[in-house]
C-alpha cells in the first residue's frame, strides 16, 4: 500500500510483517531442521510442529493484504485513470521481476519457470486495472469461479495427489512454464489468485467502512471449507474424485485444495476486521516493531531464500540443526531484521525492494508542452 503517513493503516503493515515472517519461519524451519531422530516422528516435536503449523496462515494473509493494499491505492489515487493503470502495471511487473530474480538466485529450489508468491501477486497487481472496473459482486463471483475451477483443472491436466519440488519446477511437462503458472507450481494462479482478488474486494470494503461484509464472507468461506472436508470424511471420497481433490486436507498442501484456501482465508478476513478496528482505537506508531517489519517485508522475502536455502549448504547447516538451534536461527534473523528496519526507517527505507517498486511504479509520463 502506497499512501502517505497520515492515512496509512499501520495495523495492516503490522499484519504484513507478521505474515511474511510466518512464511519465512516455515521455510527456514524446514530447510535447517535435520528432521526427526531415529525412532521418532515429527509428532514427537510438538513445539516445532505447532510453531510451523501456526504459521500456515502467513501465505494467504500475505496475498490478501497485497490485494487490500492495491485496492486502497486505487481508492486514494490522484491523477488520470490512464496514469493509475500504467502505474499498477509497472508495479506488478516489478514484483514479478523480483520473483524471477529469486528464481535465478535460488537454483536448488526454483527453475526459471517456477511460479511462486511474488509472481502470483505481480500478476494480480498487473490485472488491477481490470479488478478496479469490476463490481463487488463480480469480484466475489470471480473468487468463487477460480476456486471452483481448480479441482477440475487439476484433474484435467493430471496433477499428482502430492506435488514435489522437482515437479513444481519442471518446465519440460506439457504446457511448460504456463502449466506451472496456472496450476502446478507452489503458488499457481489456480487457486491462489482467488486470495488476491478477495483481498482487493476486502480493500474496497475497508475503504467504505463495510467491515461487517468481511465477517460474513469470512464465515461463509470457513464454513465451505469445513463442511466440504466433513463431506469427504462422511462419504469416504478418495483419489481421484473431484470431491476429494476439492476438499481434502493434507499436511503438505501442494497441490492446494479449496478446503485449504477457504479455511485459511476465512480467518484472515476476521483478523483484518480486528486490525482495522484496532487502528481506529489505538493506531500503531510508524516505528512500532511489527510495522517496521511490514515496511521491509518484500525486501526480506526476496533475500531470505538465497540466504538460507543456498548459503546454508556451504556453511554445513542445511538439514543439520536440532530444533533448538533452528528456532534460535529464526529468532536471530527476525531480531536482525527488526534492528535493521528501525535504523532504515530513518532514511525512508531507501534502496530497498519496496522503495524501488514505488520509484518505478509512480513514475509520471512527461506532460505535453
Amino acid at each position: 500500500m502506497s499512501a502517505d503517513g497520515a492515512r496509512r493503516l499501520t495495523t495492516l503493515d503490522a499484519l504484513r510483517g507478521l505474515s511474511v515472517f510466518a512464511m519465512i519461519e516455515q521455510h527456514v524451519g524446514i530447510w535447517l531442521w535435520r528432521g526427526p531422530d531415529p525412532g521418532m516422528t515429527r509428532l514427537d516435536y510438538p513445539g516445532l510442529v505447532a510453531f510451523n503449523a501456526g504459521s500456515a496462515i502467513g501465505a494467504p494473509m500475505f496475498y490478501v493484504l497485497s490485494g487490500v493494499g492495491t485496492a486502497l491505492l486505487c481508492a486514494r489515487a490522484r491523477g488520470s485513470d490512464r496514469e493509475l493503470d500504467a502505474g499498477l502495471v509497472r508495479r506488478g511487473l516489478v514484483l514479478y521481476g523480483f520473483g524471477v530474480l529469486v528464481n535465478l538466485l535460488t537454483p536448488s529450489w526454483f527453475s526459471w519457470g517456477s511460479f511462486f508468491a511474488l509472481h502470483m501477486m505481480g500478476v494480480g497487481i498487473m490485472l488491477a486495472p481490470l479488478w478496479r472496473r469490476m463490481s463487488d459482486r463480480a469480484l466475489v463471483g470471480l473468487v468463487v469461479l477460480v476456486l471452483a475451477a481448480t479441482p477440475f483443472v487439476q484433474a484435467f491436466v493430471g496433477t499428482p495427489a502430492e506435488l514435489t519440488n522437482p515437479e513444481m519446477r519442471d518446465v519440460s511437462l506439457p504446457g511448460g512454464a504456463l502449466r506451472l503458472a496456472f496450476i502446478d507450481s507452489q503458488y499457481s494462479l489456480l487457486p491462489w489468485l482467488s486470495t488476491f482478488v478477495l483481498g482487493f474486494w476486502a480493500g474496497r470494503a475497508i475503504h467504505r467502512d463495510a467491515l461487517r461484509s468481511l465477517l460474513v464472507v469470512g464465515t461463509v468461506m470457513f464454513a465451505v471449507g469445513a463442511l466440504g472436508h466433513a463431506l469427504v470424511w462422511i462419504t469416504g471420497a478418495s483419489e481421484p474424485s473431484i470431491l476429494w481433490r476439492a476438499f481434502r486436507l493434507a499436511l503438505g498442501w501442494f497441490p492446494p485444495s479449496i478446503a485449504i484456501v477457504t479455511l485459511l482465508t476465512g480467518p484472515t478476513l476476521w483478523i483484518l476486521v480486528a486490525a482495522v478496528r484496532w487502528q481506529r482505537r489505538r493506531p500503531l506508531a510508524p516505528d512500532h516493531a511489527l510495522v517496521v517489519l511490514g515496511r521491509i517485508s518484500l525486501t526480506v522475502f526476496v533475500v531470505h531464500a538465497p540466504l538460507f536455502r543456498e548459503l546454508s549448504r556451504p556453511l554445513g547447516i542445511w538439514s543439520a540443526l536440532a530444533p533448538a538451534p533452528t528456532l534460535a536461527v529464526i529468532a536471530a534473523f527476525t531480531l536482525a531484521c527488526l534492528v535493521l528496519g528501525k535504523w532504515w526507517a530513518r532514511y525512508d527505507y531507501k534502496y530497498g525492494a519496496e522503495w524501488l517498486m514505488r520509484r518505478i511504479a509512480d513514475r509520471r509520463p512527461p506532460r505535453p508542452a
